[in-house]
């Protein structure tokens, strides 16, 4: 029991240490690989055209042309690489956001892919269908669900048994901001949670890839509150400082979201504007899914609309503009949907809005943070 409870005092120590040795390393790997990765796009003419149901938006977005898409794999290799060096490969949590990582970037990869491969064939540029993107993350979803609330069980079976002061199912408690007890779920709320969130949160940040550095940067905020809130989570001693749940062994997924925090400032160095690279859905289905992941793990699913506010914005802009044309038979609520580029058109220049996205990014990651002590 001694040498159990030392090991894990030993990891909370040091998980937070390497979640920031894993952004440092991702951030310079890319800023590095990043020159020769772009030339080799550049070389494959994996170009972007985007294309509007706008005349006025494709004109201003016409100098986005051949600019190569597909960035987002130097984002995978770099979180992949950091995460393997640095965290706990044996984690569970750990293994399973490596292979969540991998499903959606996959996923993605195939849907850009056939988006260039239709285009120089001649057709529209189309590439996966939604209802294919989504039963790819639909499916994704419920594998995810099924194995952590297992595993929770079995890490709460064992916790009992060493002896630990906390008696509480943590990891069905889904936590609500302001409200310190939480609501526990059952096995199939906690499922139809997760299939919402990891599907919800990857779409949303799809939508939000749009302009240059827009979700890049915005990923950035997002994963640091979330290595915090891992690390947090996973220490018995902060989380029960803070109310919120503690999840054994969740501190390792402090590593795998400073890795993402790093790969996405690091992608933001070629990626701000005038881009000279996208990531494309390769990467921002990954990252997305990623994130979701993160805070179902920890419980934070709720803190997740906070913290990634303007991922909601954009998701929602999307939903709203969809049902409005569709009620009204025609008539549209923004004039271009996502919501940044109905800012674009209303007179802001590109720089504008995604600076001040950036900065509502960060209103709403320090709020998120604030509320966890106001319980």
């Amino acid at each position: 029991m001694r040498s159990w409870l030392e090991g894990q005092h030993y990891a909370y120590e040091n998980a937070l240490f390497r979640g920031t040795c894993g952004a440092l390393f991702c951030f310079l790997f890319i800023v590095l690989i990043g020159p020769a990765v772009i030339r080799q796009l550049v070389r494959l003419k994996v170009g972007d055209r985007p294309e509007f149901d706008h005349a006025t938006l494709n004109e201003l977005t016409a100098n986005k042309r051949d600019v190569p898409t597909m960035g987002g794999l130097m984002i995978l290799g770099a979180v992949a690489l950091g995460t393997l060096l640095l965290a706990d490969l044996t984690n569970f949590y750990v293994r399973m956001g490596l292979a969540c990582l991998l499903w959606l970037g996959l996923l993605g990869g195939v849907d850009d892919w056939k988006k260039l491969t239709s285009r120089t064939e001649g057709k529209s540029r189309d590439g996966l269908k939604s209802y294919q993107k989504i039963l790819f993350q639909v499916g994704l979803a419920v594998i995810l669900g099924f194995f952590i609330f297992r595993h929770g069980q079995r890490n709460f079976a064992v916790i009992g048994a060493v002896g630990a002061e906390e008696q509480i199912e943590s990891y069905r408690v889904l936590m609500v901001p302001f409200y310190k007890h939480g609501v526990t779920l059952g096995a199939w709320a906690f499922m139809l949670v997760t299939v919402l969130v990891v599907t919800g949160t990857s779409n949303a940040v799809n939508f939000t890839d749009g302009m240059d550095g827009l979700a890049s940067g915005c990923v950035a905020l997002c994963c640091m509150v979330f290595m915090l809130l891992a690390f947090a989570a996973g220490t018995l001693e902060t989380a029960t400082k803070l109310l919120i749940p503690h999840i054994p062994q969740s501190e390792e997924l402090a590593v795998l979201s400073g890795c993402m925090m790093g790969s996405a400032l690091g992608f933001l160095w070629y990626n701000c504007h005038p881009a000279k690279v996208f990531m494309g859905d390769t990467g921002s289905l990954a990252l997305g899914g990623m994130i979701g992941y993160i805070a179902i793990v920890t419980r934070q699913e709720l803190m997740l609309f906070l913290v990634g506010g303007v991922f909601v914005m954009e998701a929602m802009s999307v939903i709203l503009q969809i049902g409005y044309f569709k009620l009204t038979r025609g008539k549209r609520l923004f004039l271009v949907a996502p919501i940044h580029h109905h800012f674009h058109l209303s007179g802001w220049s590109e720089p504008q809005t995604v600076i001040r996205f950036w900065l509502l990014g960060a209103v709403f990651a320090v709020f998120a943070l604030a509320t966890v002590k106001l319980r």
